[in-house]
């Protein structure tokens, strides 16, 4: 079993800035993919940003510019850094990891939710 905790949600003006942080924890062997998706009321659930092991990224058009996503691969951490906020960000945003879990001859693939942080931004 694979766990994914987020941090950093809250309230926020627009123009603001907001950093969500999500860490991967239990047996993990390696995590390749790792990404921020939300969900504002009745709308679907959207990719904003994605991350490899290695370093590349991939944004959702609306957040180009003002999102950034990145890892940290040793603590098994994601975080997206959030500025120029506007109130169409609003929404729960849910942390997302693919990878392999248990040990090297015993290999099972994964695929992880967190539970989901409030992002609101208002006046």
């Amino acid at each position: 079993q694979v766990q994914l905790v987020e941090s950093g949600g809250g309230l926020v003006q627009p123009g603001g800035s907001l950093r969500l942080s999500c860490a991967a924890s239990g047996s993990i062997f390696s995590i390749n993919a790792m990404g921020w998706y939300r969900q504002a009321p009745g709308k679907q659930r959207e990719l904003v940003a994605a991350i490899t092991r290695a370093g590349n990224t991939n944004y959702a058009d609306s957040v180009k510019g003002r999102f950034t996503i990145s890892r940290d691969n040793a603590k098994n951490t994601v975080y997206l850094q959030m500025n120029s906020l506007k109130p169409e960000d609003t929404a729960v945003y849910y942390c997302n990891a693919e990878g392999y879990s248990g040990s090297l001859f015993s290999l099972r693939s994964f695929g992880s939710w967190g539970q989901g942080t409030q992002v609101t931004v208002s006046w």
